[in-house]
């Protein structure tokens, strides 16, 4: 059946249409007098909170009526939820976009109620909010503003993070109302409050407060348009002003006829203002022109971004602008393509050969008649003209060769929405400018937030939206509210979240921990695939050694040293090492670890381990880093001490060592006490000792070193032989050779003082090397520049070949020479 003429709730304003959509009735029980509350709504539809208004006297008041409350209906009446309230007297009730619920007390204390089921989270106004105490508070969307009784305001601009902020200082008196300009809307981009003073207003931000310097004051009542730009006022003689938000343009003047101040003053849109009193509603348009409501009981108004919801015990209802596009269409003597073509269906219907007649006659304009239906369908709140336009723009475009279709579908897909959300059970009469504004996800979240599951799921789906909140929703709603054992709950979620995509068992866990069900929580971590999500939560729980076992099943080397630190810096010692030790990946993540930042735990590790070589190599390494002698000495003392009792020949060997490195640093200090006047010796290898030792004419020192810890022959003789060359000891090298036998052999000597440029020292080793071949004591004697000594080698071995190269190498005398032996060498004819 078709509803009543569109025009029928229309007002005409100016040049602006503006109407009144009824959208429930009878949605509140005769027990619920909403003359005796405090209403505020939810932005977008959402939900209403209704709080005893505590300057009403009430005729009866029995133990249940009583006890003071807050309860939050859905728009449709629907009883979403009680919250009990003994808290202290309540200064501000109010709405996050969010659809949080803040309720702010008389000494300060905010709380921040989320999910519309009770949860919370609070904070303190300070600022003297305490001492002075909360008077009233103004909102806006992610913040709002607290009027202490000094005047002094105080402001709250993110939920997530609260840092309460003094606005700066405001004038003393009367404060008759009071507004905010929120921090989107003002050029310092933080928020401005108006407060009327006297008879003048101030402007005031976090630096100074401006007055604007009016006389029409007190002013009853402050209202900021939704954007920002202007501002309406009720002057001491009860006429509505509305201004620019800097006060310097004045758009229109409004008597309303009454004495009596209006209980509120809202703004429907960013165009008309609305006035209300107890059961009387003005909307005044931009020219000063108003419309008049009446009502047969309380009328409470929740303001929109683009109109006003107008509550009452029987009725909800929905007054806004008319919009371009519906306009266009409705108008009474419309001729727009749109309006033609809707009356075309209708046509079409009857079968009237009209209905061509009137889409030739709009033929040029079609494409942009289908878009008008296409779009005046969404801001239609009965389903039968949302189908009527919808069915014009689907046969216009039947008409049309091309056009695009999407945006028909994405509309009848935004209107399933609209339509499923609207239904009385669920309560949620967003408008089309609202659902576009707020998002179908935050829309999903807002479902999921009464519990309507379902739906949620069914829009997700439909929209292709993930799901996986909702059903961790839903699980963590389960845990919190079953009574029947763990193993059974947790049976159930697993069963109806398996093979369901992105779920976060971690989120239910975190659930049944804070409701004291950890074992619950434990089971329900099993069945989470991440281990980055499962260990912190286990962690929390105290569940270290599952912690570090899931961590370890990760692979993931930055979550086992995430766990391995907080077990350290909780368990003792013994107990962290107990519990490492059969695990490997943990124990030599540990010592990495250690190695690089914390000697002090390796070394415990490796005494728990009973790893004596590598605790006594930690040791060692200490000792060489050290710089003075005694520390030096107690490390390597320790190193070797750790290394007493062990039996096995690696052991005994490093102990050996490390004894000798003892020794060796005494006999260093007394060499830098005997020698030097500084520290010279010490550190210093054996090897090293003695070669400085020897290079710096203590021979018979050298030699005792060498005899004390019995370093073998040829390594001395290497180092005596290197530090008399660098010496340049050429005598004592010289009287060196003239011994028969050298452990090294001579050609070292023949190589490292030619090396050196002294080649008749090193001729005098050639000789001595009769291991050589000839062909390599030839090029010895080269080397030296004996170029006749070399022929002689090659005569001896009567190498003519050789002596033939080396005639061409030789000159003057030398060069005879070889040609003599050369001769020698050569047949007789």
């Amino acid at each position: 059946m078709a509803p009543s003429n569109p025009l029928a709730n229309w007002e005409k304003l100016g040049d602006s249409f503006y109407r009144k959509v009824p959208v429930y009735d009878a949605i509140f029980d005769d027990d619920v007098q909403l003359e005796n509350y405090i209403v505020v709504g939810a932005p977008y539809g959402g939900a209403i909170a209704l709080h005893r208004d505590e300057t009403k006297v009430f005729r009866f008041r029995d133990a249940q009526t009583a006890k003071t409350s807050i309860d939050i209906y859905s728009c449709s009446g629907k009883h979403i939820n009680r919250i009990n309230w003994e808290y202290g007297t309540i200064r501000g009730l109010g709405w996050s976009d969010r659809e949080e619920l803040l309720v702010i007390t008389e000494d300060g204390t905010v709380r921040r109620y989320f999910g519309l089921h009770g949860d919370f989270t609070s904070f303190s106004l300070g600022n003297g909010a305490e001492e002075y105490g909360v008077r009233a508070c103004r909102f806006w969307t992610s913040g709002f503003v607290a009027l202490l009784s000094n005047n002094q305001l105080v402001a709250v601009s993110n939920y997530d993070e609260p840092r309460p902020k003094l606005l700066a200082p405001c004038p003393e008196g009367e404060v008759s109302s009071w507004s905010l300009i929120p921090p989107a809307y003002t050029l310092s981009r933080s928020v401005e409050v108006l407060l009327a003073v006297d008879k003048t207003v101030y402007l005031i931000d976090p630096t100074e407060a401006e007055d604007k310097v009016l006389q029409n004051g007190p002013f009853k009542h402050a209202s900021v348009s939704p954007t920002g730009k202007f501002v309406a006022l009720i002057t001491a003689e009860g006429k509505v002003w509305v201004v620019s938000s800097d006060f310097q343009s004045k758009y229109s003047e409004y008597d309303p006829e009454s004495r009596v101040t209006p209980r509120t003053v809202d703004w429907c849109g960013d165009d008309a203002v609305v006035i209300a009193w107890e059961d009387e509603v003005h909307l005044i348009g931009p020219s000063g022109v108003a419309a008049r409501y009446y009502y047969d009981d309380t009328v409470h108004v929740i303001p929109e971004f683009d109109g006003v919801r107008l509550i009452t015990n029987d009725t909800c209802e929905f007054l806004h602008k008319v919009t371009d596009v519906t306009e266009a269409i409705f108008r009474l003597g419309s001729t727009s393509p749109a309006s033609v073509l809707l009356d075309s269906v209708d046509l079409l219907e009857k079968k009237s050969p009209k209905a061509d007649e009137n889409i030739q006659r709009i033929r040029p304009s079609l494409p942009e008649a289908v878009d008008v239906c296409v779009k005046a369908a969404g801001h239609e709140f009965h389903a039968y003209w949302q189908k009527r336009l919808l069915k014009a723009a689907s046969f216009g475009k039947s008409v049309l060769d091309l056009y695009n279709s999407d945006e028909f579908v994405e509309m009848t897909e935004k209107l399933r929405v609209l339509k499923a959300v609207r239904d009385y059970q669920i309560g949620l009469p967003i408008s089309y400018e609202q659902y576009i504004r707020l998002t179908p996800e935050k829309l999903v979240e807002r479902l999921v937030n009464r519990h309507e599951y379902l739906l949620a799921i069914r829009i997700s789906e439909y929209l292709q939206l993930p799901a996986d909140r909702i059903y961790v929703h839903w699980a963590s709603q389960k845990v919190k509210v079953s009574t029947v054992d763990d193993e059974a709950v947790c049976k159930l979620i697993v069963q109806r979240l398996d093979g369901k995509p992105g779920i976060s068992f971690e989120l239910i866990a975190q659930t049944a921990f804070d409701e004291g069900r950890s074992h619950l929580a434990t089971q329900l971590l099993n069945h989470e695939p991440r281990a980055g999500k499962q260990v912190p939560l286990l962690l929390n729980m105290e569940e270290d050694e599952i912690a570090l076992d899931k961590a370890i099943e990760s692979g993931d080397n930055d979550l086992v040293n995430y766990v391995l630190l907080h077990l350290k810096s909780k368990l003792p010692l013994a107990s962290f090492f107990r519990m490492i030790n059969t695990r490997p990946m943990a124990s030599a993540l540990v010592e990495t670890t250690a190695r690089e930042e914390d000697t002090e735990l390796l070394k415990d590790l490796y005494y728990q381990d009973d790893r004596p070589i590598d605790g006594s190599n930690v040791l060692l390494s200490e000792a060489l880093n050290q710089t003075a002698l005694p520390r030096k000495t107690e490390k390597i003392q320790l190193a070797s001490r750790l290394l007493t009792d062990s039996k096995d020949a690696t052991v005994v060997l490093q102990q050996k060592l490390l004894s000798e490195a003892s020794q060796l640093l005494k006999v260093q200090e007394n060499l830098d006490k005997d020698l030097t006047d500084r520290s010279e010796f010490l550190g210093l290898s054996l090897n090293e000792t003695i070669y400085r030792l020897i290079r710096s004419g203590y021979g018979k020192r050298a030699q005792k070193l060498q005899s004390e810890f019995k370093m073998p022959e040829k390594t001395y003789w290497w180092l005596r032989l290197r530090a008399l060359v660098a010496k340049r000891d050429w005598g004592e090298l010289g009287e060196i050779g003239k011994n028969k036998k050298s452990p090294v052999g001579w050609e070292p000597f023949y190589n490292e003082i030619l090396g050196a440029g002294n080649t008749k020292l090193a001729s005098l080793f050639v000789p001595k090397c009769t291991n050589l071949p000839v062909e390599d004591k030839v090029e010895m004697w080269v080397k030296c520049g004996m170029i006749v000594k070399a022929g002689e080698e090659a005569f001896k071995a009567k190498d003519f070949n050789t002596l033939e190269l080396l005639r061409g190498r030789a000159s003057g005398p030398a060069a005879s020479d070889i040609e003599r032996m050369i001769n020698q060498l050569r047949p007789r004819k």
